[in-house]
Order: structure tokens, then C-alpha cells, then sequence
């Protein structure tokens, strides 16, 4: 028991990376919570922690330590849960990270409804646009929107992604439609800084732009109000501009082109083996809410078929009126 009180101590040193902060959460002084971590890593024979005056910092052999140590914690929580036969009600407190404008559409929106069916459970979320260590960090759970590749972590696929260039009625009519990718070097392409280039699939295959505007910013959401302004065309996905292009307050422009179809809405965790329930019920709460045709999309495709029958019908009467 000694040695898992150390566990859970280390464990807690490292989210709240101080151990005067870990301490005070375990009702613990400075000195008791120091004395017991030289004592795990004299026991382990290797140094966990790299400790400065102003912060503490993982070593490589406490990254990979620290990681199984919250599997072998998860693990006695479930065990817990089953002996005492409360298996079936989400306690504690759950540490989500999110896309900053996709929280605070999709996720904040339904959380009134998650926390009354788990009323022991306490929601930290945390919204970020950039990939956080889940692990060095102390997240149970990360919302990511990409292609995701090869990970040590097990990734649950939400909903897909679909995304379209789009831009206002007003900046068409002042710069006029682009007919191919080639026209889009004449137009002001909005894009966040962070992003390597559009990353399309066409008629012929995959193809990527690189976007360039006279505005620079490293945030979406100045890049989707610049857009709605006026300022350019972007890459949009639609549960970000969907209520925009039902309303006509933005059009899709080259509509044969789409965002990578690969991209989508992932719900990202450590293990797969040892998922404790509280993570498990928030992944199943907003995949009932997602699925294969998220709400968001609803009616859209309609919409953006008629975008494209006008727009052709509108082609057709200037080839006419030009003969």
C-alpha cells in the first residue's frame, strides 16, 4: 500500500507540476511529498523528475514511468468501482482538451445534458487549437479534428469532417469566382498560420494549395469572421460555417474541390485497456450526439446543390447573352 500511495503521489506531482500543489491536493506538506519521491526513484534507481526553483519536468525514463503508473491507477479505480458495486455511476473529476471554436460549438453546448445523467462527475475542459500532451499534461481525454496517423494513443472516430472553400456574395462580386485552383493565386486565400496548405481532393486526385492573403493571424476563428466579412475566400468546414452557407451569407466556390476526406472528429486516449468510466461515458455521450451524419450537416448538402445549380444556370445565361 506504501508503495502505491508513492504511485499516486508521483502521479499527481506530475499534473499538477509542483510538489507543493500535489501536497495541498492530498492534504500533504512539501517536505512529506519530496521525501516520498526520493524515496520511489532510490527504489527504481533512475531520477523521474528534473527539478528547477521554478518548475518540475519529466525525465525520459519518468515520460515512460508516468504512463504506465496512470494505467496501473486507472485500473485500480475500475477494480474499486466493480467491489463495491458502483461500476455504474461516473465519479471524479474529467480533464477533456478541445478545439477552441469546436468546444465551444459542439461540445459546450451539450454538457448540461451529460452532467445531469452524471451528476458525481466534475468536467474540466480545457479548449486549445494546438495537439496537447495528453499524457504530460493529465488530460483523460482530447478532441482532435485531422488525419490522424500512427499513435500511441487509441483514437475513437466521432464524426466526419467535411470542408468546402467558400467566400461572401460580397467579395465574389468585387473580385469575381474563381473557375479553376489556378484562379485562386488572383484571390486573398484566408488561412491560420499553423496550417501547412489546403489539402484538397478534386476530380483528379489529391492536390495541395498554399494559401496566401494580406492577413496573418494564428487564430480559425479570425480566419472564419474575416471570411464571413468579406475579406477573402477560406477552407471551411461545415459544422464551423454551416449556418452561414444555409443563409447565403457565404457560397462555395470551386465546389468539385472538398478538404481531405481522411479528416474527422476523433475522441483521443491514452490505453485502450484500462479506460476508466467517466472517459468512457463522455466519448459514448457525444458519439450518440456526432455519428456518421452529424447534425450539423443537416440539410446542407441540399443547399449547396442548389449553390451549384444556380451558379451553372447563371454561366449558362451570360454564354447566351455573349452569343
Amino acid at each position: 500500500m506504501s508503495s502505491l500511495v508513492d504511485l499516486e503521489i508521483f502521479a499527481r506531482v506530475v499534473t499538477a507540476e509542483s510538489m507543493s500543489a500535489a501536497g495541498r491536493e492530498m492534504g500533504l506538506s512539501p517536505a512529506v511529498v519530496s521525501k516520498r519521491m526520493r524515496r520511489l526513484e532510490d527504489r527504481l534507481g533512475t531520477r523521474l523528475l528534473q527539478r528547477t526553483t521554478r518548475q518540475i519536468a519529466l525525465t525520459e525514463a519518468g515520460q515512460g514511468f508516468y504512463e504506465r503508473v496512470v494505467a496501473i491507477l486507472a485500473s485500480i479505480e475500475e477494480a474499486e468501482s466493480f467491489v463495491t458495486r458502483r461500476s455504474t455511476t461516473a465519479r471524479g473529476t474529467l480533464k477533456v482538451t478541445a478545439p477552441t471554436s469546436f468546444g465551444r460549438m459542439h461540445v459546450a453546448p451539450h454538457l448540461g445534458p451529460f452532467l445531469a445523467a452524471n451528476p458525481e462527475l466534475t468536467l474540466n475542459l480545457q479548449l486549445n487549437d494546438e495537439f496537447v500532451d495528453i499524457v504530460g499534461e493529465g488530460f483523460d481525454v482530447a478532441i482532435r479534428i485531422a488525419e490522424l496517423t500512427a499513435s500511441s494513443h487509441v483514437a475513437r472516430r466521432l464524426a466526419p469532417v467535411h470542408r468546402v472553400l467558400c467566400a461572401s456574395p460580397d467579395y465574389l462580386a468585387r473580385h469575381g469566382r474563381p473557375e479553376t485552383l489556378a484562379d485562386l493565386e488572383k484571390h486573398a486565400c484566408l488561412s491560420p498560420q499553423q496550417q501547412d496548405g489546403w489539402r484538397l481532393d478534386g476530380p483528379d486526385g489529391p492536390v495541395v494549395i498554399r494559401p496566401s492573403a494580406p492577413i496573418r493571424t494564428n487564430s480559425s476563428e479570425v480566419v472564419r469572421e474575416a471570411v464571413v466579412a468579406g475579406f477573402g475566400i477560406a477552407l471551411r468546414s461545415t459544422w464551423d460555417v454551416g449556418p452561414e452557407l444555409s443563409s447565403g451569407r457565404l457560397e462555395v466556390v470551386l465546389p468539385d474541390f472538398r478538404g481531405a476526406r481522411g479528416v474527422a472528429v476523433h475522441a483521443v486516449y491514452p490505453s485502450r485497456r484500462f479506460l476508466p468510466l467517466k472517459v468512457r461515458v463522455f466519448i459514448d455521450h457525444l458519439a450518440g450526439l456526432y455519428g456518421s451524419a452529424p447534425y450539423w450537416d443537416d440539410g446542407l448538402e441540399a443547399v449547396l446543390s442548389g449553390q451549384k445549380k444556380r451558379r451553372r444556370a447563371a454561366t449558362a445565361d451570360t454564354l447566351q447573352e455573349a452569343t
